[in-house]
Order: structure tokens, then C-alpha cells, then sequence
């Protein structure tokens, strides 16, 4: 039986990477397709957009724009009398109110292709019409006025026109010259019929004024149309990004639900497999012990022996696995008191010195004096120790040395160390050494394999007191282990008080 994540969960994330990639290949081969499709290389999104803000720029100026209309009118009544100004007044104020209704009736959503070339038509036409105001503005004359004087009014109030058509229509291509090619034509003809230089040079300028502001129109245009694309390239990476992170999430939820019941599995079995190893253990040390009488086969003693110490093993080995997926699983209780940390770590050194021994170890122990009690959990404490000291006995070689030391941190913490002259770890295996499961080539070669969980479980039981872990290892010079506890752990020792007279 596996315990790896079912295979629906690869086969979720493989076809959603696909369709994340379909999904991106399609949508570039839509925005390829829309550019070659469309004028100039505008995409039709943008030209969507600019009639957008088009209509809205003209239903913004809608309170504005009448305004100088009406006191041109008024001005224009002083040189000419109150009925053309009134006439010309009526047709300006028209043409603009027209082109109001147009961009109130403007449908800002789902227009198509064809829909927004037929809009930009209409807006077009809209501003054409409007312009038929000015042209009938530059063909009034004054005949009782002062020379150059109803010419410079004509002058000073269409140069202002253009200007503004050109600031409030910028979006929208072709507008400055369209609705004023009626008002060229006028000024033209009044440059040839005039006798006055000065009114030619005049009409001159505001035939001339028009490309330019037209020019200056399309410079505003593809402004807009370089922030609308800054603008899309953002909202892309906005999505793409939020896309990204959904898809993390979704992964990490499904990881940890995974990591979840992987742990929950191997506490369940483990569990399971401790009840029947506890009885062969049993069973096997009544064997060995000859309780219900003699055995007389000294090869059945032996296999009994044998069965004994592989149970013992197999028994170790799934504590580990046990004491891991419980932390793992958060259903690790810590049950935690004052303890002497050098008391523990001094029977420690005794279970495992009988192991030293045997391989020829020489087992060192630097305590510092004075060290006051620690608020921890004795029993994760003490495995945390046998661990890095069981490490070590297991990759030292014969002859080699095994140093213990407890002591203070510079931050007022306690600290434990084990310390040996191994054969070292390299430094890019160092961290699948600190993985589950995770056991250095140099170690698998030259000592007895195991389940690769004691650093992790150290790490694990660290974390859960605050603490932090450091494995030190230089290959072929040896490796050094250190648990390391914070002063919030350590338990001030309270000065004896004086007893009240």
C-alpha cells in the first residue's frame, strides 16, 4: 500500500497547467488576430475604449461647452445685431446638443467590430454638423464695424474653437479636420475675395491653426491608447498573478492535506503494527528466558535471540516513525515542567555508553556549572539527546571521539551539543539530511541504515519549545549538532528573602 497522494490529485494539476496554458495560447492568439484585424495595428478593445471616453469627454463638457457658445453669441450680437447672433447662437447650441444625445445613446458595452466602426461614424457626422456652426460664423461680415476689427472677433473666437474641439475630442481620429474642413473652405475663400492683408494673414493662421491642432490631437490619442495599453499589460499581470496564486494555494491546501494523511496513515499503522510486535517481543523474551521451562536446542535460543534484537529494532524504528507523524499531525501534547537539562543529559550519556564502548568510543561530557532549571518537556528533552547521541555513536568510527556539552547561549538561552570526528556530511547533502527519510550518501555507505527520521523528529520537537536546530559538518573532519533553547525558556532563580523580624 502507498502512501502517496492518489493519482487524481497529478492528474488535477497536469490538466489544469494545460488548460492554464491552452487558456494563455488562446488568448494571445485572440489579441494577434484582433491587431491584424485591425487599423493600424489598434486592437479592438482599445478603439472600444477610446469611443468610451469620447462620450464620456463630451457628456462631461455638456454643462461647459454652451457657455462660450452663449457669450460668442452675445459678442457676436454687438457686430452684427441681435438676429444673426441669435440664429448663429441657436444652430451652435443645436449642433451640440446633438452630439450630447449621440454619446448618451452609446452603447459602452459589448459593441462589435462592425458596431464600432458605425459609432465612430455617427460621432463623426455629429461633429461635422456642429462644425457647420463655425464655418456659418466665419462667413458673417460687418460692414458698419471698423476695419479689422469683426475679422479679429471671427479670428479670436474660432482659433479658441479649435483648440477646444481638439482638447475634448482627442480620442476620437479625423475630428479637428472633419468638422472644420467646411470653416476652411470659407476662410479660403475669404483669403482670395478680401482686400485686407491683415485679415488673409489672420485667415491664413486659422486654416494653418487647424492641422496643427489636429496634430496635437492625434499626439493626446496615442497617449490614451499608450496608457490603455499599459493599462491591459497591468491588468494582465494582475490576473495572471492572482491565477498564480489561487493555483499555489490550491496546491498547498492539497499538500498539506495530503502530508496530513500521510501522517494520520502512519500513526494508524504504526499504531497497528506495535500491538503484534509487543507480543512477539513478549512471547520471544518468555522464549529466551525459559519461563514455561527449557528449550535444550541451543540453535532455537539463538533464533529467539535473534528475534528478540529485530524486534527491538522494528520496535524503534516505529516509535520514530510515531513520535514524527504525530508532531506532523499537531497531536504531539508537550507536558512540560522544570527540568535540569545536565541531569537529563548525564543519563543520556549512560544508555548509550555501553554502544560506545563496544565500537571503541571515547565519550566526553563539558557541563557548565550553575545552570538554573529549564521549562520544558523532560521526555521530548531526553529523546532530543539520545537522538544526537545515537547519531553519533552510529557514523563515528571505531576510535573515535564523542563530545556532549551543555552549557550557555550569548542570548541567555541553554544550549546542547553533540560533537564528533566522523566522516562529516557534505554541505549540499545537509539538507536531506534534515528531510524525512532523508540519510547522506557517506552515511548510508559506511554505517547501519535506519528510517532517516532522528534529526527530523530533533527539528520537529525544537520548533515545538521555541527553539532552533544547527547541523555543523565539515567532510572528513566531523560533524557537530546543536539544539538551542531561548531565554524565555530559562527559569530565573529567585533570591532567598529575608524573613520579617
Amino acid at each position: 500500500m502507498t502512501i502517496a497522494a492518489p493519482h487524481s490529485y497529478d492528474h488535477t494539476v497536469i490538466a489544469r497547467r494545460r488548460a492554464a496554458r491552452n487558456g494563455d495560447l488562446t488568448r494571445t492568439l485572440k489579441a494577434a488576430r484582433e491587431r491584424l484585424s485591425a487599423r493600424g495595428g489598434l486592437q479592438p478593445n482599445f478603439e472600444r475604449e477610446l469611443l468610451v471616453q469620447h462620450a464620456a469627454a463630451i457628456q462631461a463638457a455638456a454643462i461647459v461647452l454652451p457657455l462660450p457658445v452663449i457669450l460668442t453669441g452675445f459678442g457676436l450680437s454687438i457686430f452684427t445685431g441681435p438676429l444673426p447672433a441669435i440664429l448663429w447662437t441657436g444652430f451652435a447650441l443645436l449642433g451640440h446638443f446633438a452630439l450630447v444625445v449621440v454619446s448618451r445613446r452609446f452603447p459602452a458595452d459589448n459593441l462589435t467590430r462592425a458596431g464600432i466602426t458605425r459609432w465612430s461614424r455617427i460621432f463623426l457626422a455629429g461633429h461635422v454638423a456642429a462644425g457647420l456652426s463655425w464655418a456659418y460664423l466665419a462667413t458673417l461680415a460687418c460692414a458698419e464695424c471698423q476695419p479689422l476689427r469683426f475679422e479679429l472677433f471671427q479670428f479670436t473666437v474660432i482659433f479658441l474653437a479649435i483648440a477646444m474641439i481638439a482638447m475634448v475630442s482627442s480620442t476620437l481620429r479625423a475630428v479637428v479636420p472633419l468638422t472644420f474642413l467646411p470653416t476652411i473652405l470659407v476662410l479660403g475663400y475669404g483669403i482670395v475675395t478680401t482686400a485686407q492683408p491683415m485679415a488673409s494673414a489672420m485667415y491664413g493662421v486659422l486654416i494653418g491653426a487647424v492641422p496643427f491642432f489636429a496634430f496635437v490631437a492625434e499626439m493626446l490619442r496615442r497617449a490614451s491608447i499608450a496608457r490603455l495599453k499599459h493599462q491591459s499589460e497591468k491588468d494582465e499581470l494582475i490576473a495572471e498573478l492572482e491565477m498564480a496564486k489561487i493555483m499555489s494555494d490550491e496546491a498547498r491546501s492539497r499538500a498539506e492535506e495530503a502530508n496530513l494523511a500521510k501522517s494520520r496513515f502512519l500513526a494508524t499503522m504504526s499504531h497497528e503494527l506495535r500491538t503484534p510486535l509487543n507480543a512477539i517481543l513478549g512471547f520471544s523474551e518468555v522464549m529466551s528466558n525459559e519461563i514455561l521451562g527449557p528449550i535444550g536446542n541451543e540453535s532455537y535460543k539463538d533464533y529467539i535471540a535473534d528475534i528478540h534484537a529485530s524486534g527491538q529494532h522494528l520496535l524503534g524504528l516505529i516509535n520514530e516513525i510515531l513520535d514524527l507523524s504525530r508532531v506532523e499531525a499537531g497531536r504531539y501534547a508537550l507536558s512540560e515542567e522544570a527540568v535540569d537539562i545536565v541531569a537529563i543529559a548525564r543519563d543520556c550519556l549512560g544508555y548509550v555508553r555501553v554502544k560506545a564502548e563496544a565500537k571503541d568510543l571515547v565519550i566526553g561530557a563539558e557541563f557548565e556549572a550553575g545552570l538554573p532549571a529549564m521549562w520544558a518537556d523532560e521526555r521530548s528533552l531526553r529523546q532530543i539527546i539520545l537522538n544526537l547521541l545515537s547519531n553519533a555513536v552510529k557514523f563515528t568510527p571505531r576510535g573515535g571521539e564523542i563530545t556532549l556539552r551543555v552549557g550557555w547561549t550569548a542570548g541567555g538561552g541553554q544550549y546542547l551539543a553533540v560533537k564528533d570526528n566522523g566522516p562529516g556530511i557534505p554541505e549540499e547533502e545537509i539538507p536531506i539530511v534534515l528531510s524525512s527519510f532523508g540519510q547522506g550518501s557517506i552515511a548510508i555507505k559506511s554505517a547501519e541504515q535506519g528510517t532517516g527520521l532522528g534529526l527530523p523528529i530533533v527539528q520537529a520537537l525544537m520548533k515545538m519549545h521555541d527553539g532552533s536546530f544547527e547541523l555543523r559538518s565539515r567532510l572528513r573532519e566531523g560533524t557537530e549538532a546543536i539544539a538551542i533553547f531561548p531565554n524565555s525558556r530559562v527559569l530565573e532563580v529567585m533570591p532567598a528573602l529575608d524573613e520579617y523580624a
